[in-house]
């Protein structure tokens, strides 16, 4: 039976969005842990192929359609958490996931749509609508780290991460304008393959231009020589408790012994980190629990852990997630409260309307902290402390009015088990690492623990549902990055050089530059 023309354009679309889902799942194995680098032109020339030339409803589609792949299975993790009280969450593993996936593609459905709308609206054509292509999606990709609290998991130069000269760039143009430079060169690839005569030289030589000037950035900054150690040594504790185990009231007193037990170990440090809630309660409302930690702090040793906190305000009761500073006679130096908060996890978004429970234990819903602050504490150089995923947003991390000499992130991945998540965590906190020019140590509950140098190497690690400690000098600060002093206001002037350029090539391409094509187009 012969198929008509209707049957046959329904199956070709079936086709691309097989192929957009494809692409977005291949996206996933672009980054860490599997970081394989050969399938970035792969995914996102892909995209672009596949939405070049089409109407921005279909564009959109296959948007959504690759987001789905890529979110869906990039955050599958997201389900483990669910199961740690199966009983109660169990059930909403796979909806969670579905939904957050669907949700979050909306992101690639706006970049496709738009890249579709303005390249028919502009008739753009060659290696600028490579440009328009990586213009958009570096525009949606800031939105999705920004709006609603963001969720800027997962970005595209995180591909890099795990090539060293490769992920340099963002010191100076940050984790979106590497992305940016990421999906440009997949763009210019897929066009030079899909483009003839001067259109494909044109795009091919931007595209080795793009490659060129990224290793050349990330070469010349990973020959930049670290300064010595600043002569701090440090101990990270993981104390591998269980999260089904964690906030049962009678493993309190073990947990606490496990880890005293572990911080007492081996030869003298000066500060001693343990992570995310390491203590299962309100500390600072333990007197017992504080002499004993005064009792292993010995001749000025500093314990940095992560603890729940609680203050009145008249009737109202609130709750913080904090890091928690102490020294040797047990007493609370200073702390830090965070204030990028878990969407279900540490409070539920428009309370008032959605009556269900949060996957943490708790009395109420946790209290955000005022931002970003650096804390001086006698003995060590001044830090910035984060907690968990806060981690996770580029800009945001260090108090642009005091600049830190190095970042503690206390976190708590056991709700992850053993799956990507807590990799991709650990592939965040190293790229905030080349942005701000900073040493991060990494303190986890089940791990992955690391010592990170400024440049992103890992110097020290402990793996996954270990139990142990590492004890390491304090990496040297680098001086401060031009990220870290401009933050995102660097994307415009690179957004308009790379246009600027691609105008450049597309007119010696075709010999009229891109405005003189609309108007002639137009006229037609």
């Amino acid at each position: 039976m012969r198929r008509g023309p209707k049957q046959v354009v329904r199956l070709r679309a079936s086709s691309r969005g097989v192929a957009a889902f494809a692409a977005g799942s291949a996206a996933v194995l672009t980054l860490p842990p599997y970081s394989i680098i050969v399938l970035v032109p792969v995914a996102y020339g892909a995209l672009f192929l596949l939405v070049r030339g089409h109407l921005p409803l279909a564009a959109g589609a296959m948007g959504w359609l690759f987001g789905l792949g890529y979110f869906g299975i990039g955050l599958s993790w997201i389900g483990e958490s669910f199961q740690v009280d199966a009983e109660r969450f169990g059930a909403l593993a796979i909806p969670a996931v579905i939904g957050l996936s669907a949700l979050l593609a909306v992101f690639p459905v706006l970049a496709t749509t738009a890249f579709a709308f303005l390249r028919k609206w502009t008739r753009i054509r060659g290696p600028a609508a490579a440009v328009l292509f990586a213009t958009c999606w570096t525009a949606t990709e800031w939105l999705r780290g920004h709006v609603l609290t963001g969720f800027p998991w997962n970005l595209a130069a995180y591909a890099m991460t795990d090539y060293a000269a490769l992920r340099q760039p963002a010191a100076w143009i940050g984790s979106y304008g590497l992305g940016f430079l990421v999906l440009l060169a997949s763009a210019l690839m897929a066009q030079s393959i899909a483009s003839r005569g001067s259109s494909r030289h044109a795009s091919l030589l931007f595209a080795g231009l793009v490659v060129v000037g990224v290793w050349t950035m990330g070469i010349v900054r990973t020959a930049q020589p670290l300064p010595m150690p600043a002569g701090v040594s440090v101990r990270i504790v993981q104390g591998n408790v269980p999260q089904r185990e964690k906030w049962d009231p009678g493993n309190a007193a073990a947990t606490l012994s496990r880890y005293l037990d572990l911080s007492t170990k081996g030869g003298p440090v000066d500060v001693v980190l343990w992570p995310e809630t390491a203590y299962p309660g309100f500390l600072d409302e333990n007197a017992d629990a504080r002499d004993r930690i005064g009792n292993a702090l010995p001749d000025g040793r500093r314990l940095l852990t992560g603890a729940p906190d609680r203050t009145t305000h008249g009737p109202e009761q609130r709750y913080f997630n904090t890091i928690q500073a102490y020294d040797g006679s047990g007493a609370a130096v200073t702390g830090y409260a965070k204030h990028h908060l878990v969407p279900f996890g540490e409070y539920v978004p428009f309370r008032d309307w959605l009556s269900v429970e949060r996957l943490t234990k708790g009395r109420g819903d946790f209290t955000p902290g005022p931002g970003p602050r650096t804390l001086a504490i006698p003995g060590l150089p001044l830090l910035a402390a984060s907690i968990c995923y806060e981690i996770i947003f580029p800009g945001h991390v260090v108090d642009d009015a005091i600049r830190p000499d190095w970042i503690f992130n206390a976190t708590n991945d056991a709700w992850f088990g053993t799956s990507i998540g807590p990799e991709q965590h650990l592939a965040a906190a190293r790229m905030r690492a080349v942005e701000e020019g900073l040493p991060v140590i990494r303190a986890a509950n089940t791990g992955i623990s690391a010592v990170i140098d400024a440049k992103g190497t890992i110097i020290q690690s402990l793996g996954l549902e270990k139990t142990g400690i590492i004890d390491a000098s304090l990496p040297a600060a680098l001086p401060a990055t031009l990220y870290a002093r401009a933050d995102d206001w660097v994307l415009p002037p690179l957004g308009i050089a790379v246009w600027l350029l691609a105008l450049g090539l597309d007119r010696s391409a075709s010999g009229r530059t891109g405005f003189h094509r609309l108007t002639s187009k137009r006229s037609e």
